[in-house]
């Protein structure tokens, strides 16, 4: 089990040691959606140096939050479609309170 560091801007969180099974075509896609959202990140920050009118960072704060939602759907239909359904499969009922957990988290947004 890892942890992400403490200077992380993420909220310490525990990171398991399975891996995910993405074919090479969606670890692209997400990998090019996660460089725009970076950009995006990027970019607000040098409104905010800027002082940039809020209501024009607040703008594009809800644009990059809509491309994580889109990130975080892709990697849920993933997930629900493979490793859900194999590990339910396998008999492994505790994949549920597991997914249950993730939807609360992409809920509480």
């Amino acid at each position: 089990m890892t942890l992400l560091p403490e200077d992380s801007l993420l909220e310490e969180v525990e990171v398991s040691c399975r891996k995910s099974h993405h074919s090479e075509e969606i670890k692209t896609n997400l990998t090019h959606r996660l460089n725009r959202i970076e950009g995006q990140i990027r970019g607000i920050k040098g409104m905010v140096e800027r002082d940039v009118y809020c209501d024009d960072i607040i703008t594009q704060l809800s644009a990059t939050q809509s491309a994580l939602n889109s990130v975080a759907n892709v990697l849920l239909d993933g997930h629900l479609k493979g490793c859900v359904k194999t590990r339910l499969a396998e008999g492994d009922e505790e994949v549920l309170d597991e997914l249950v957990k993730t939807i609360a988290k992409l809920i509480r947004k």
